[in-house]
């Protein structure tokens, strides 16, 4: 080896251990730990929450409104949310006014305090199975489902592997196309990049989060203080970001030939301003599902559950009634 080559050599190894060491204190100083589940089941898991026992996890769910409902409406939440996100919907849906209708809502694996899969393994077909499995437990021969984003996802894709068991899909700001220059959420770009994304495993700071739901909103005004501490402190929850990081390191593969099989009676529903999943996907939606409506929110971003929790509530009502 020349004098030169050396000398390049011993320079790149000089700056891949000062990278190292530089890497060894800013985990050091900003490493967050896991927060043990028992804790946060007693601050989020508390009241109507309950948990059933399905394929090795305990499965954190909440059955509220009329119990005799038959058929109730089950509501999936999107990435790194949790069955909070529709708390407000259903406060509305089982007030008097909207005449007590059931909600099923649930934590899906990798999220809230339903939290890690066992076999770290996500996908379609497992989310599936683990809706049917808590219906068939509940004895909910069939449904009125939903979701919002990837819940929205995995709503359309139980009803393709299970239509005589959904009376109506309702689609929020769903995902089900490929993506078309939207500008995305920091936290998701940053989950998404080789290597960096290891450190989230270690470092998740709630200001990262407070940007990620910002990117969701439309109306900065209307985001709570405890919606972000209730965001980072669930993504804290021992193994969720483990089982995040997996997901997105493993997205989730999906056909979208199989929405053109959906015979349901079909909502759309979508905020015009969302910049995670364009308000163009909804004519595609639209176009692919034959009996199928569309309601656009204005100045409405990705969540419209949590931002127009009223708006949301009054047209699913409609759909549904």
């Amino acid at each position: 080896m020349s004098r030169f080559s050396k000398k390049v050599f011993t320079t790149i190894k000089y700056a891949f251990t000062s990278l190292f060491v530089l890497l060894i204190i800013i985990v050091s100083v900003f490493a967050q730990s896991d927060i043990p589940k028992d804790i946060l089941i007693k601050k989020y898991g508390a009241g109507v929450s309950k948990f059933m026992p399905i394929m090795g996890m305990q499965v954190h769910y909440r059955d509220q409104g009329n119990a005799l409902d038959s058929l109730p409406l089950v509501l999936i939440h999107g990435t790194s949310s949790s069955l909070h996100t529709w708390e407000k919907i259903t406060a509305i849906l089982n007030s008097p006014n909207y005449e007590n209708k059931r909600v099923i809502a649930l934590d899906m694996p990798a999220f809230g305090l339903t939290g890690l899969n066992p076999e770290n393994s996500y996908s379609y077909d497992n989310y599936t199975q683990v809706i049917d499995s808590l219906l068939i437990k509940l004895k909910v021969n069939s449904c009125i489902i939903g979701g919002n984003s990837l819940g929205g996802g995995i709503a359309w894709h139980y009803t393709v592997a299970h239509p005589n068991k959904v009376a109506k899909l309702i689609l929020i700001d769903a995902s089900g196309y490929p993506h078309k220059n939207e500008k995305g959420s920091l936290g998701f770009k940053i989950a998404q990049m080789p290597v960096i994304n290891n450190l989230l495993l270690f470092i998740t700071p709630k200001s990262l989060v407070r940007k990620s739901i910002e990117s969701v909103y439309y109306d900065h005004s209307l985001i709570e203080e405890s919606t972000i501490t209730r965001y980072h402190e669930l993504l804290l929850c021992e193994g969720n970001r483990k089982a995040a990081l997996s997901l997105f390191k493993h997205p989730f593969q999906q056909n979208t030939e199989l929405i053109k099989t959906i015979q349901a009676p079909t909502l759309i529903l979508w905020g015009k301003e969302d910049g995670l999943i364009s308000v163009d996907n909804a004519k595609l939606f639209n176009a692919d599902i034959k009996n199928s409506q569309v309601v656009i929110l204005d100045k409405v971003g990705h969540v419209p559950n949590e931002e127009a929790p009223k708006q949301v509530a009054k047209v699913i009502y409609q759909f549904i009634k």
